[in-house]
């Protein structure tokens, strides 16, 4: 894995170091500087032990062996300018407010549009790749590895959170007198393992924490991929600090942030969901399995708008006169790639009457208020709460340029309510107590994304008729149990979140929508047609390595000793553009609920849910916790193993499935003339005589089937029949049983063929 990565490769890597030390918390204080297009300010992590507590002589080799063998050094720290908010030490001389963020205050210098004012000068910093340098340090110490792209890193120090009045609670001793290395670790490790039902506590003191005093800068080095860290005489993960304080810069150019106009014309920035995640932002640890909580103050001039991942709906709060600050928190515990923010002179728009309306909650669904207890670390979960597990609609706010109010207005906000409330009914407990949607600038790649508690969504939704925009908000609001609360631990297993998203998006939009159980069959029937369509329209233009669910297959989840990892092809230009995961993903989906039929199947996705929110999942999680609760008369051929083989780690898709026969026939019926052959090579390669031939709906529009069979040099043998009412699928059932019937009167013998008397039909026969 080098750090220039070969251009023949087209993974993203992984580069903490998760097995050796987990952030479990960061707390980001920071000003948005659109002038000089950059964010800049404080970052401090919170960490505990990882699963491997190594020495750094085995990660700083695996580290040596992953970059470059080219030779450089660490920088000793030596001083440089730093922002003026390095001299809060006293905490309890503060102002807290909303879990004891702190604004600025008078201590701070801003500039004109209330950023601080400092050149780019740092210790440690280094234009040089990097790679052990045994001649000034040894293998000895301990090396943190964080993710890290396209940052200006301008200092790094240990926090020394002992300092902070009241932290003594957190220790064995009701005194400090001694302050040690150990002794604050210690503090981070209570902290951070607080229980549920004290989490304003836990925020409260990360706050403290993250404006404590700083007690001794750390070594530190940048490449191209990577932040690595450490302090001289720390052996160990154990004996690394537990809280340390980066300082650091975005660059305009960096690949996590958009800066841009609104379709105002105003200037904004916003998270793009790039393919290097959230690393060009701040540093952080990437790898899924690093789930972390967070708080963050963000200032800006006072005349825009600050939105982000968080449980609150913030509020500004005035620091002097041109500058406002804004403060969000997170208390589930999330990767550290879902945390979004945006920022820009958005308005808040609001429908002339609340349209919310309520509809009683009914026994039956009642009944997926699955109790027990959650499966998950602990945080204050909302599948815990009563309340909450009743709440179809969860608060929600719009924001967008004031441009777009009129169209807002008309088009999203009356899709909201019913929306969420469909999403409920399938699915049960929101996993987030509220939602932001943002209709994001003109320069967005997609139609939307999702992050907790927030949605981007294209302005491209917002034209025409309201299905586009309904059918993408089910989408995204979907991902809210399938991406966020319950994500892949493998990011190469995109389908877990894309495959559900695009599954659910079709049954959540037919409840929004209250159609009648037939036609919301018609609905979803007709866009699996045209999903097939453009699959396969990607299946003939894509490379076939592309095409796989689980391209790592045995080995997907695992990572190397120290944590670090790739994404396969997670840099990959074309696949941003791809939708094979998608796609395909739904495909499977739609299989299996139609093996184990629509109730069933969505009845265990509840019980699935309630199991696995809050965590992370293998498809094996999925599929063995499927399977087992299917029936075995139901199971047949499938299996994990099968399953693996012809969806999962193959290209292309599997053997034809249900749905494509269906199709197939379908095209059959518009050939005025078959061959007897063709009939019975279908026969013989489908068993048509084993397909489902049972009609379940009754369509509105009058089909008629008509069928010529050329037998040889005889007059053509014409197979008609009429029927009122039929829907594709009933129209393909009957020519199944039509089929089945030709092909048994072709097999027959000559004298037992009972063939009707043609002349009494005018050369045809009539069923």
């Amino acid at each position: 894995m080098d750090t220039k990565l070969d251009p023949s490769r087209d993974d993203l890597p992984l580069m903490a170091n998760t097995s050796h030390m987990l952030v479990k918390h960061y707390v980001l204080d920071l000003d948005v500087n659109f002038e000089s297009q950059t964010i800049e300010g404080t970052i401090v992590l919170f960490f505990e032990d990882g699963n491997q507590v190594k020495k750094q002589t085995s990660s700083t080799k695996e580290i040596c062996q992953l970059e470059s063998n080219e030779a450089c050094t660490f920088r000793t720290p030596e001083p440089c300018h730093i922002p003026a908010t390095n001299a809060r030490t006293d905490s309890s001389k503060l102002g807290y407010n909303d879990f004891a963020i702190c604004d600025k205050g008078e201590k701070d210098t801003f500039d004109k549009d209330g950023n601080h004012d400092n050149q780019e000068q740092a210790s440690g910093i280094s234009s040089s790749e990097y790679c052990c340098d045994t001649r000034n340090h040894g293998r000895e110490d301990f090396l943190l590895v964080l993710d890290c792209c396209d940052l200006s890193v301008l200092k790094v120090e240990e926090v020394d959170v002992a300092a902070v009045p009241g932290i003594e609670k957190f220790t064995r001793s009701s005194k400090l007198s001694v302050i040690s290395e150990e002794l604050r670790n210690e503090v981070v490790g209570e902290l951070v393992t607080l229980p549920a039902d004290r989490w304003r506590e836990q925020l409260d003191y990360y706050a403290r924490c993250g404006q404590a005093p700083g007690c001794g800068e750390l070594f530190f080095d940048t490449d191209t991929w990577s932040l690595q860290i450490r302090k001289p005489g720390a052996l160990t993960a154990s004996e690394f600090p537990h809280a340390i304080r980066i300082w650091y810069k975005t660059k305009p150019e960096g690949r996590s942030v958009a800066w841009t106009s609104d379709q105002s014309g105003r200037p904004c920035v916003y998270t793009v969901g790039s393919p290097i995640n959230n690393r060009a932002l701040f540093p952080c640890q990437e790898p899924p399995v690093a789930m972390s909580t967070w708080q963050a103050t963000v200032r800006a001039a006072a005349s825009f708008v600050v939105l982000m991942s968080g449980e609150n709906s913030a509020k500004p709060a005035q620091l002097r006169e041109g500058c406002s600050s804004w403060h969000y928190y997170v208390t589930m515990p999330m990767p550290a790639a879902t945390l979004t923010i945006a920022v820009g002179c958005w308005t808040e728009i609001k429908l002339e009457k609340d349209l919310v309306t309520e509809r009683p909650f009914s026994s039956s669904e009642a009944t997926f208020r699955c109790a027990g207890v959650c499966g998950h670390v602990e945080y204050p979960c909302r599948f815990q709460n009563a309340s909450a597990t009743a709440q179809e609609v969860i608060p929600h706010r719009v924001f967008a340029p004031m441009c777009l109010r009129d169209v807002c207005q008309e088009t999203l906000l009356p899709l909201i309510p019913p929306c969420l409330s469909a999403a409920h009914s399938v699915l049960g407990t929101h996993p987030f107590s509220r939602l932001d949607i943002l209709i994001v600038p003109a320069n967005f790649s997609s139609l939307g994304m999702a992050s907790p508690h927030i949605i981007f969504l294209s302005q491209s939704t917002l034209t025409g008729m309201n299905h586009l925009c309904g059918t993408r908000l089910c989408h995204e609001i979907a991902h809210a149990w399938f991406g966020l609360a319950i994500g892949a631990r493998d990011w190469t297993e995109e389908w877990l979140s894309e495959g559900f998203a695009t599954h659910l998006e079709d049954v959540f939009w037919t409840k929004a929508q209250q159609l009648s159980p037939h036609e919301a069959q018609e609905q979803q029937e007709l866009r699996a047609c045209l999903r097939w369509r453009r699959l396969q329209d990607e299946l003939r233009n894509s490379p076939e390595e592309m095409q796989v669910l689980r391209p790592s297959k045995e080995k997907t989840g695992q990572v190397s000793d120290s944590g670090a990892s790739v994404v396969k092809h997670g840099l990959n230009p074309e696949k941003i553009f791809m939708q094979v995961h998608y796609l395909k993903g739904y495909f499977l989906l739609r299989f299996l609920a139609k093996r184990l039929g629509s109730e069933t199947y969505f009845s265990f996705l509840r019980k699935f849910v309630h199991t696995f929110h809050g965590q992370l999942i293998l498809s094996q999680d999925f599929l063995q916790m499927l399977l087992e609760s299917i029936p075995e008369e139901k199971r047949q051929d499938l299996s994990v193993e099968n399953i693996f083989r012809d969806w999962l780690e193959s290209s292309g898709m599997p053997k034809l499935l249900p749905d494509q026969l269906v199709l197939l026939l379908e095209h059959l019926l518009e050939q005025k003339t078959l061959k007897p052959q063709t009939l019975q090579s279908l026969q013989r390669t489908y068993r048509l005589q084993e397909q489902d031939a049972e009609s379940m709906f009754h369509g509105r529009e009058h089909r008629s089937l008509h069928i010529s069979l050329e037998l040889g040099t005889e007059k053509p043998l014409t197979v008609h029949t009429r029927a009122a009412f039929l829907t594709s699928s009933e129209s393909s059932a009957i020519l199944i049983s039509v089929a089945v019937s030709i092909c048994f009167f072709l097999d027959a013998a000559p004298g037992d063929r009972g063939c009707p008397d043609r002349s009494a039909t005018g050369g045809a026969s009539s069923w």
